[in-house]
């Protein structure tokens, strides 16, 4: 299901862009998704949703749109953004936070028609290089590319990303491997570890990107040196 939010001080915009999602996406023929509103950008924090794309006014009392969307990219949360501005000066400013695009108020029916195509287009392919993870009463999903390194301990695997959001939830290994990409190295059997993120190893430890060090057991050692040569090598490094 894709989960949208709409954050925006104008009651009028939060039942447009209400209204204009819900005719793309019936027009699209895609009915797993969920609208949420919020009319500040105190209420979007405050709700520790995890949406996929974020329409966000930029104009709003304290915090306003740039500041919410930081807090937002602190907290590792990785929505795509559509800033939602009077002003097209006010849009460079999203740069710093990753912004997927822009609308400009009033709304141009072609610009929001091709911005949710592109929007969806990348929701789809995120989805496809993602680990999904169900329990009962939620559904995650951690694109492939932010997930550093997986641990299992006892009956729960832990999923650890780039950002230290560190997901736990109850499978077996085995499993995981088989839902994750061969940049996924398994150096121990309690660990997989993402090459992108290995910057070498060391009397038995597996040095991460962010100074993180996990286990590698002594027959895989050199299995994981030559794995990670040759990823290198592919990546053109």
């Amino acid at each position: 299901m894709i989960q949208f939010a709409i954050c925006d001080d104008e009651p009028y915009m939060l039942q447009e862009l209400s209204q204009r999602l819900s005719g793309y996406m019936q027009a699209k023929g895609k009915t797993a998704y969920k609208t949420t509103p919020f009319a500040s950008g105190q209420q979007l924090l405050q709700s520790g949703g995890m949406f996929d794309l974020i329409f966000l006014d930029i104009h709003m009392q304290e915090p306003d749109g740039l500041t919410t969307a930081r807090i937002l990219r602190q907290q590792g949360k990785h929505a795509l953004l559509v800033f939602v501005t009077i002003l097209k000066e006010s849009v460079f400013d999203a740069f710093e936070v990753e912004a997927f695009d822009y609308l400009i108020k009033p709304l141009d029916d072609n610009r929001f028609l091709r911005v949710m195509d592109r929007a969806l287009q990348t929701l789809e392919r995120r989805t496809a290089n993602s680990l999904i993870i169900q329990s009962k009463t939620a559904c995650e999903l951690i694109p492939l590319d932010r997930i550093a390194y997986c641990e299992v301990q006892g009956r729960k695997l832990y999923i650890h990303q780039d950002s230290g959001k560190v997901t736990a939830y109850y499978d077996k290994l085995k499993n995981l491997e088989q839902q994750v990409d061969a940049r996924f190295f398994k150096c121990h059997r309690s660990y997989l570890v993402n090459l992108d993120y290995v910057r070498g190893c060391q009397a038995g430890r597996v040095l991460l990107e962010q100074g993180q060090e996990i286990p590698v057991s002594r027959l895989r050692e050199r299995e994981l040196i030559q794995a990670l040569l040759i990823h290198m090598k592919k990546r053109g490094l």
